[in-house]
């Protein structure tokens, strides 16, 4: 990695770390203080902390599929460490990345640990209830929505670079 992204490494793990603790105490309370399948109302009909797990993937893709997703977690894990190196001048990016690395993280740390994921935030929209999720899960979707508008904004960047290329 170059001296300058060295240096701006703090900045990472400024994003990095409390993402990760407050996913990992968030989950420590509701595993200690509601039972599984169990739920704590704080709107009713439209909010409530419920203990779920889930050994799958977002949604309930891929049930029972630690190992391939362990993998895919350590994978996700060296990507954004190795992406990192590239934009290590954009406070954007770096922040983007760093809610991506904190999520990735917190749920690879309960695969690893519980062989599943604890989730436990649950809301009602118009008609359903959005299926049951954690901070971590909040961590990527924040992260992957910053990327996707950098992304954006800066898509004419990637395009001379493309032409460049050629």
């Amino acid at each position: 990695m170059q001296q300058s992204a060295l240096k701006s490494l703090p900045l990472l793990f400024g994003v990095t770390l409390p993402v990760l603790l407050i996913d990992q105490l968030t989950k420590w309370l509701i595993q200690q203080h509601i039972p599984p399948h169990r739920q704590h109302v704080i709107i009713e009909g439209i909010f409530n902390l419920r203990h779920d797990t889930n050994d799958g993937a977002a949604f309930g893709l891929m049930p029972g599929q630690n190992l391939p997703l362990i993998i895919i977690s350590i994978a996700a894990i060296g990507f954004i460490l190795f992406y990192y190196r590239h934009f290590y001048e954009s406070l954007w990016m770096k922040v983007a990345l760093g809610f991506l690395l904190g999520g990735a993280l917190g749920n690879f740390i309960d695969r690893m640990r519980l062989g599943e994921v604890t989730d436990f935030l649950q809301f009602r929209l118009p008609g359903f209830w959005w299926p049951t999720f954690n901070v971590a899960d909040v961590a990527v979707c924040i992260g992957a929505g910053m990327l996707m508008l950098h992304m954006f904004r800066h898509r004419g960047d990637y395009d001379a670079a493309k032409q460049i290329e050629n």
